[in-house]
């Protein structure tokens, strides 16, 4: 059976990609693979090596990931009662997390916060890699 990937972080923009996503996967058909990642940010003037880890700080950016994974999941479902949903929470870049789960993939749904210019060239987007590097077509949903 074909599956969907849907990029989710809580923003309006991954939110429509979501019922995109959703709404695509009841007509075709498909399983629903809704995923999360989560880092932590790095300071400034953080030259490399590994940061020393505040316990707490982990678990609150991997909670708020898992709640964002586990809303867009129980939205899905609302949407569309007989999907199958699978929420995944990993610890990675957004569009390295995305890529590496759309490998036996028929299709991609993230959303674009629009940035774009200047700051995604220098920055990149999780769109944009995506595009680029998917192994499958990809939906990128804009604001």
């Amino acid at each position: 059976m074909a599956t969907i990937v849907v990029g989710v972080d809580g923003s309006e923009c991954a939110d429509k990609a979501l019922v995109f996503a959703a709404e695509e996967a009841a007509l075709r058909g498909a399983n629903l693979r809704v995923i999360g990642a989560w880092g932590l940010p790095v300071s400034p003037g953080h030259a490399g090596g590994t940061p020393a880890l505040n316990p707490s700080l982990v678990s609150a950016f991997e909670a708020l990931a898992r709640a964002n994974v586990d809303r867009a999941v129980a939205e899905a479902r609302r949407l569309h009662p007989s999907l199958e949903v699978e929420g995944i929470v990993v610890m990675d870049q957004p569009a390295k997390a995305i890529l590496d789960r759309a490998r036996d993939t028929s299709l991609v749904v993230v959303g674009s916060r629009g940035r774009g210019g200047f700051s995604s060239l220098l920055l990149g987007s999780v769109s944009q890699q995506t595009v680029h590097h998917a192994p499958c077509p990809v939906v990128v949903i804009r604001g």
